[in-house]
């Protein structure tokens, strides 16, 4: 069975991605800092039928990245990384003038150095498989300039760039960087708290993951609204 490995896999877009891959028979690795939610996750795509890996930690530790690619040798290889944990910066979001330092190196540490570290240690995997992917779930607000989204859209804006390179680098595997679009998630409700407009459910853009799996494009940025209309 195929293998992969999905950070901030315990709720909103991780959970449901790893939930489909679940279905269609392939075993994962997961990571999510909170053990007693990730376990759960685990416990319910385990019934599945596959091999589920549970390994609660941070992406920013090294220890823990290495410990998500020797689970998945363990399982047998690994197919494809999905860089999904983020860091905002700042909850709620404020202005760049308030914009805590510390914060900003957050996000970039979670959201670019952490999905750099992890694709250095997948690498050797991702090599030796049949058909290798990385997937680094990116942002509208790596494109656009949204009003208090710019430390989070810079760290994503870094990470599509690194994902531009790592395709050119890496010929052989496909590597994706994917824009969810506007989704109503856990994420988003700790950067804007007191937007109550109703949005997409994760699970709703799952089919734009799918397809690229299925159809294995070209590496390069998608927009996965886009894809599930088909475009």
């Amino acid at each position: 069975m195929p293998v992969a490995i999905i950070t901030g896999a315990s709720k909103g877009l991780g959970r449901a991605l790893a939930s489909a891959l679940a279905q269609r028979g392939w075993d994962l690795v997961l990571d999510a800092r909170t053990p007693e939610v990730l376990h759960a996750t685990a416990e319910a795509l385990g019934a599945y039928g596959g091999r589920v890996e549970a390994l609660a930690g941070d992406v920013t530790d090294a220890g823990h990245r290495a410990g998500l690619a020797s689970a998945a040798q363990k399982l047998g290889g690994l197919d494809l990384l999905v860089s999904n944990a983020s860091a905002l910066g700042a909850e709620p979001l404020v202005r760049l003038e308030e914009l805590p330092l510390e914060g900003l190196r957050r996000a970039l540490e979670v959201n670019v150095v952490a999905a750099l570290g992890l694709v250095q240690e997948a690498l050797p995997l991702l090599r030796g498989a049949a058909a290798g992917a990385v997937i680094a779930v990116s942002s509208d607000a790596a494109a656009e300039a949204y009003e208090t989204w710019g430390g989070y859209g810079a760290s994503k804006a870094a990470l599509d760039q690194l994902a531009a390179v790592l395709g050119e680098e890496e010929p052989g595997l496909r590597v994706w960087a994917v824009d969810p679009g506007d989704m109503g998630t856990d994420l988003y409700a700790a950067a804007v708290p007191g937007d109550a407009e109703p949005r997409p459910a994760p699970g709703s853009v799952v089919p734009a993951f799918l397809r690229l799996l299925d159809e294995r494009p070209a590496s390069g940025r998608y927009s996965a609204p886009s894809l599930v209309e088909g475009r």
